[in-house]
């Protein structure tokens, strides 16, 4: 482990994992508060957004071609300027087309840090350390999203949206452009094949990766969408609940690494699943504040559990598949994503506790 956070891959995607948590954090912490008092946005509008949301997720796969004229750490960082920059622009388009309009700009640059993130991690490292690093670098990623929820919690006491949104996108910027600046690469890296890759002994991993995409929207779109709407959460306590949350998985997330190398990814995943099932349930009849708050924190735990996911391509993957096999598992992962947002959205409408049994039914296959 000591050696693996000597090596300048360690510290590249550290700086650059918390960029992008603190990026997504802050956007996400001033997201719902923001399109419900400002752009007066409802659930159907909120759906539609987060649909849109995943479209680059759903393109990931176009990254495959991208680094054949890029390489893959030039990318990483490029990806961060783009999220810092859609974080940024939120602020200045209080509209439901401004809305979408910067949501698409921060999700490209969001998504495609993760795929590069997920590639070069598996490629630097391991399988007895990998599943240690994810945890690590979620650990980080955590403690980002401590300060940035603290930050905006102070701030959002004195400060418009737009100003919050504008300083956090400079600061995501920023460290982008530092990105751009370090070459931590090294040359007994196995070359990564530049073309989409696909592979009938791979089925489990893109079974799984698909299931895991649609089971993490209905918590992204509508768990803290739902706290905002009926539990009337205000802007402090989701950051408050955020902040506790991330409390938390910073010490969670590298014993998660650690128990995967230990127990390995069928039980994990398991545990994570069965879980859900009960948690997803639970959110469509809950009322009270304090239990739906609980829910939650349970609910994004359970959700570092699919670093699992990874860690089992690792093992049973050809080497050189590991970057265009990433890309190709952000896509699959975003098809249900694409449509599963609007669609909840529109069921909301009918009866908000629809696309929670949804979830709970997900969970259950």
């Amino acid at each position: 482990m000591d050696k693996a956070k000597k090596d300048p891959m360690f510290g590249f995607l550290a700086i650059l994992t918390i960029a992008s948590t603190a990026g997504l954090q802050a956007w996400r912490t001033l997201f719902n508060n923001f399109v419900v008092e400002i752009v007066h946005l409802g659930g159907d509008h909120i759906g539609m957004i987060q649909s849109v949301r995943e479209i680059p997720g759903f393109l990931a796969l176009l990254a495959i071609f991208i680094i054949m004229f890029i390489k893959e750490h030039r990318l990483s960082a490029l990806s961060i300027i783009i999220l810092g920059a859609g974080v940024g622009l939120t602020g200045i388009f209080p509209s439901y087309t401004g809305v979408i309009a910067t949501t698409l700009i921060m999700s490209f640059g969001f998504h495609y840090y993760e795929t590069t993130n997920q590639s070069l991690t598996l490629q630097y490292f391991d399988i007895k350390t990998s599943p240690w690093i994810f945890g690590k670098l979620r650990s980080y990623a955590a403690a980002s999203s401590i300060a940035v929820g603290a930050v905006i919690f102070t701030l959002s006491y004195f400060l418009s949206y737009k100003l919050m949104f504008g300083l956090s996108g400079c600061g995501i910027i920023a460290m982008g452009l530092w990105g751009l600046l370090q070459n931590p690469t090294r040359e007994n890296i196995t070359p990564q094949r530049k073309k989409m890759i696909l592979r009938k002994k791979y089925w489990l991993y893109y079974f799984l990766t698909f299931m895991s995409g649609a089971r993490r929207q209905i918590f992204v779109a509508f768990a803290v969408f739902l706290l905002v709407k009926k539990f009337e959460f205000s802007v402090q306590e989701i950051t408050a609940l955020f902040i506790f949350n991330n409390v938390v998985n910073y010490f969670l997330s590298p014993l998660i690494g650690k128990a995967i190398i230990r127990f390995g990814e069928q039980k994990i995943l398991s545990l994570e699943y069965g879980s859900l099932v009960f948690i997803f349930t639970a959110y469509a009849f809950v009322e009270s504040k304090a239990v739906v708050a609980g829910l939650y924190i349970l609910d994004h735990i359970f959700f570092n559990f699919s670093i699992s996911i990874r860690t089992y391509f690792q093992k049973i993957g050809d080497p050189k598949d590991i970057a265009p096999s990433m890309a190709v598992g952000f896509t699959i992962n975003h098809i249900a994503a694409v449509v599963i947002p609007a669609a909840g959205g529109l069921l909301w409408l009918f009866d908000y506790r629809i696309p929670f049994f949804a979830g709970a039914v997900l969970s259950l296959i």
